[in-house]
């Protein structure tokens, strides 16, 4: 799937990352997974959020960072995911999985969305 610039590259912050985790997120059901949450947030202030919480078919719970990039230069969009990203999203799932009786097994992927297309890093980085 290959976006073109103006897809990826106009309108507010906020409509340019909707459109890149629509993109991701049809990416990833075309793939057989299943949305379970979008956009969750923990409460309060310094808190994380996940842009996708998604099932994948073995009962795997997946947490995705979609990134979106307008061109592959410094490393693309899934370089950007840093450390302290990570804890962020980290915390989040475990905030998430609080809820849980039995949590299932996770990982945390990145879906990069640029103008040449989808990049999809399965179990991108691990929680520490």
């Amino acid at each position: 799937m290959v976006f073109p610039q103006n897809k990826l590259g106009s309108g507010t912050t906020k409509q340019v990352g909707d459109v890149a985790e629509d993109a991701a997120l049809h990416y990833l059901q075309q793939r057989g997974l299943r949305l379970l949450e979008r956009n969750y947030r923990t409460p309060g202030r310094g808190g994380g959020e996940i842009d996708l919480i998604m099932r994948a078919p073995d009962g795997t719970t997946v947490f995705v960072e979609v990134r979106r990039r307008r061109s592959a230069s410094h490393g693309g969009a899934a370089a950007s995911v840093g450390a302290v990203k990570q804890r962020r999203i980290v915390f989040a799932a475990r905030h998430y999985l609080m809820h849980w009786r039995e949590p299932p097994p996770c990982r945390f992927d990145v879906v990069s969305v640029e103008p040449a297309g989808i990049e999809w890093l399965q179990a991108a980085f691990e929680a520490y």
